[in-house]
């Protein structure tokens, strides 16, 4: 509980009465905790809109691409089974808790902000499943079965992450709903899914279309 408590007291430094609910997530067996729904309906004032665009809690959010890839984990188990795991810019540890939950011999939930690695650690202990932490994928040595990677692709700069990606992962399963329309030649085309972030966000409909995508030899 010491992680769980680190983070509501970084969210009020945000967000002064903003508190951190567990959360159930639709069609799963998940809960995370998130920020309070109640929250996202208020004006917020303009230094609190200052501390947000300098330090967005991204953690604090279930995002649709990562509530996509979850779904498809659990009706895939296959995909992770067995396997060690890489969650790539995990945020909230949605992605890596379904790979856990879904039967990965090992899961590592990467992110360069200390508050998401803290927020990976909540949310583990709350699913009751176990995770391992790391600031930096380019510092791993061994290679992984799988890397996960939802919503990371949000900036067209962020694109040659996708040729980083296999020298640390046998294979990449890629999620997101920001840059749908993407062509790589080692990246094949899974299809669309349709996700909502939690809490609802009010976003356009075009950013609830999720396409996946896997790494191809």
């Amino acid at each position: 509980m010491r992680a769980l408590k680190s983070l509501q007291q970084a969210l009020e430094q945000l967000l002064g009465n903003a508190r951190l609910v567990a959360t159930p997530l639709p069609g799963t067996d998940i809960r995370l905790w998130l920020i309070d729904a109640a929250n996202m309906d208020r004006a917020f004032s303009p230094e609190e809109t200052r501390r947000i665009l300098e330090e967005p809690p991204y953690w604090c959010f279930c995002w649709a691409s990562g509530l996509a890839l979850a779904h498809k984990l659990a009706r895939h188990p296959e995909w992770v089974a067995g396997k060690r795991v890489l969650d790539f810019g995990s945020g909230s540890g949605i992605a890596a808790i379904a790979a856990a939950k879904a039967g990965a011999a090992e899961v590592i939930a990467c992110d360069i902000d200390p508050l998401a690695l803290l927020a990976c650690q909540a949310n583990a202990e709350l699913n009751g499943v176990k995770l391992g932490y790391s600031e930096d994928l380019f510092a791993e040595k061994q290679p992984y079965d799988l890397l996960l990677a939802a919503d990371v692709l949000y900036d067209r700069a962020n694109l040659p992450l996708l040729d980083r990606f296999s020298a640390h992962a046998r294979q990449s399963l890629v999620a997101d709903s920001r840059i749908r329309d993407f062509r790589h030649p080692h990246y094949q085309p899974m299809g669309t899914m349709q996700a909502c972030t939690w809490p609802d966000l009010a976003e356009p409909d075009e950013f609830r279309q999720v396409s996946l995508y896997r790494s191809v030899p």
